[in-house]
């Protein structure tokens, strides 16, 4: 009988199981491969063994890093690769390379360094889901990383400016999806009926991309003008991870419908209720403040009004 194995990652929002993409990644190819993980989201990288995630733990290894950890569910007999050709395979790591280089920077910049993409939705999502007060650090570390990671990369001549790199990591990264675009075509995956490790790294990097909702969306309005690279991304959701295009699982669309209206009735409600509450104490007369008069106590020392039974 085959090792348990728990896969640690960060946890999801806007209807993916994850919003990081290398978890991401992991993820769909457990999803493609069959390989039965069991997936802890624990949103705080400082509690996984290695202090990175994905990682994944059967029984005394220990493997962090997407590669890593995809050869290791190799071993264990989980490919998704096995009817691939050798030329096929170089193909696959050629896609890698093109999605780490050319891609990655615009993922990294539009979640970690667009100031408002960053105040307004990655830095208090990732806070509130981080124990305090790592809440108040861990945003900005991982944003210090992303930016070190840019500008190691894409920051050497003849880009000396962050404009300059910003403008360049932006047409590499269209560049990127439309290769990707054209690659894909009409098939339902990049090789054919079945997904592979490249469909994996694809929708880990994708994914976000397509369904995280900033305030500014550069990246985000040239991929929805690729709409068979948006068809992908929803075919995995629905197919692999029992999500429909809009988030919900299928079961729990009119659940999570009725929940949210009742919760937003009850707040306007209780905000109606403080409203008339603050009128009535403007509108009262002011009487001076009263002397408080001396409760007798009934028999065996005890008041005798009822507001004595209560608790302190």
């Amino acid at each position: 009988m085959a090792a348990p194995m728990e896969l640690s990652c960060w946890g999801g929002d806007w209807g993916l199981p994850s919003l990081h993409p290398e978890s991401l990644t992991v993820m769909a190819y457990a999803k493609f491969s069959g390989a039965p993980l069991t997936v802890n989201t624990i949103n705080n990288s400082w509690r996984a063994p290695k202090g990175d995630l994905p990682v994944l733990v059967s029984e005394d290894i220990v493997i962090s890093q997407p590669a890593k950890i995809l050869n290791f569910l190799r071993k264990q007999k989980y490919n998704a690769d096995y009817d691939l050709s050798a030329k096929q395979g170089a193909d696959t790591l050629a896609y890698i390379a093109l999605l780490e280089e050319k891609l990655l920077p615009a993922l990294l910049h539009t979640f970690w360094i667009e100031s408002e993409n960053y105040c307004s939705v990655t830095k208090p999502w990732f806070a509130s889901r981080i124990a305090f007060p790592l809440s108040l650090y861990l945003p900005g570390k991982m944003s210090r990383e992303a930016l070190n990671r840019i500008l190691l990369t894409k920051g050497g001549p003849p880009l000396y400016s962050l404009t300059e790199v910003e403008a360049q990591i932006y047409r590499d990264a269209k560049e990127c999806l439309n290769l990707l675009s054209k690659r894909l075509g009409t098939s339902q995956f990049f090789f054919g009926d079945t997904p592979t490790t490249l469909d994996a790294f694809v929708f880990g990097f994708l994914a976000p991309i397509y369904k995280v909702c900033f305030p500014r969306v550069h990246l985000q309005e040239h991929l929805k003008q690729l709409p068979n690279l948006c068809r992908f991304c929803d075919d995995i959701l629905t197919c692999y991870f029992r999500l429909t295009v809009s988030g919900h699982s299928p079961t729990g669309q009119d659940t999570a419908d009725a929940n949210l209206q009742k919760l937003t009735q009850l707040v306007n409600k209780e905000s109606n209720l403080i409203e008339k509450m603050d009128d009535n104490l403007r509108k009262s007369p002011q009487h001076p403040p009263r002397k408080l008069t001396t409760l007798k106590l009934a028999a065996g020392g005890e008041e005798s009004s009822p507001m004595s039974r209560l608790s302190p």
